[in-house]
């Protein structure tokens, strides 16, 4: 790319995609997953990295695993961090994948993993992440737990009234503890 051409962007909602995603991933593996925006500048096309923060004193298997640096001043993170406070700190990290704009015709996101070098390209961000992130879903997932709540209450009702039916069959109300 030429600098007359456009830079390659990220929206916002791709952005809470992103952070979504890195969120899912920290709460499903139970250790903070980063997903660090690296600016356009040098490529033209904003990427994404999906990383792991290594600990001080963990041993890594430099074989299966590609080491990143992420974070710094001016960092640009999505989501939560994993829960991590993320100042001016430089993290040393394991590389899950990144993902990268493209304005080629197989698709705007190339996601690449980092160890193979293979690459899968898409114009639908959803098919390159492990998460099927969709607030749509989530909030019809939501009203569907929340119809079964109501249910369960009603039925929990019908149960109080037919146990304090048969109470009143055999002692009168005075006499009762509830």
């Amino acid at each position: 790319m030429n600098t007359s051409e456009p830079l390659l962007l990220f929206t916002q909602q791709e952005i809470d995609l992103i952070g979504q995603t890195a969120d899912a991933m920290s709460a499903y593996m139970g250790k903070p997953v980063l997903a660090e925006i690296m600016d356009a500048d040098d490529t033209g096309a904003e990427w994404v990295a999906f990383a792991i923060p290594l600990g001080v004193d963990e041993d890594v298997d430099e074989d299966s695993t590609v080491l990143i640096q992420m974070g710094g001043p001016g960092a640009r993170f999505a989501g939560n961090r994993g829960g991590l406070l993320v100042g001016d700190d430089v993290y040393n990290c394991e590389c899950l994948w990144i993902i990268q704009l493209s304005d080629d015709d197989a698709g705007r996101y190339v996601k690449v993993d980092p160890l193979s070098q293979d690459y899968t390209s898409s114009d639908d961000l959803h098919e390159l992440l492990p998460f099927a992130v969709n607030d749509d879903e989530l909030k019809a997932a939501q009203a569907a737990e929340d119809d079964e709540d109501i249910e369960a209450g009603s039925e929990d009702a019908d149960e109080t009234r037919r146990m304090d039916q048969m109470l009143d069959q055999l002692l009168p109300p005075s006499k009762r503890l509830h």
